[in-house]
């Protein structure tokens, strides 16, 4: 595993203020996908799958989002896989239960980073580094996002 980059698609107008149109929003994050897929010509991807919020609302709103740069990786023919977040943090800490800021560490540790990135940043690492754990990344089994055990998928 290596480090190449991380970063942040921001739907905002500067300074905190958000673009209030929902098609405008998911806009940005299909072109935004679409460049960081043709900057860094990426042959897999790994997602966080989505957990049920306090808030209803903001729950579809994530849902919207993470679909919208789902869409644009398949557009592009890549695979995708989905983790949840405990399969994440049992993969990057050692415990399903994890504090972010154990995340972060163990992202920082894990890729040799020469600070701790901030929370965004190490929430996709730390899905990467989940996707390449489970084989798929390194080994490229077509394994969606399960492990394999005995020759069984589980």
């Amino acid at each position: 595993m290596a480090y190449i980059a991380s970063g942040t698609i921001k739907t905002t107008l500067g300074k905190g203020a958000e673009i209030e149109d929902l098609p405008s929003r998911l806009k940005i994050i299909l072109d935004g996908i679409f460049e960081v897929i043709d900057t860094y010509t990426p042959e897999q991807v790994a997602v966080e799958k989505v957990f049920v919020n306090v808030n209803p609302q903001s729950t579809l709103l994530l849902g919207q989002a993470r679909g919208a740069a789902i869409s644009a990786c398949v557009l592009r023919n890549l695979t995708v896989a989905e983790y949840t977040a405990l399969q994440v943090k049992q993969s990057v800490v050692g415990n399903g239960h994890a504090a972010k800021e154990q995340v972060q560490e163990m992202v920082k540790r894990l890729l040799k980073l020469p600070g701790i990135p901030k929370p965004d940043s190490a929430d996709a690492l730390a899905c990467a580094i989940c996707h390449a754990h489970g084989g798929q990344g390194m080994g490229k089994l077509a394994t969606a996002g399960f492990r394999v055990r005995g020759g069984r998928l589980v």
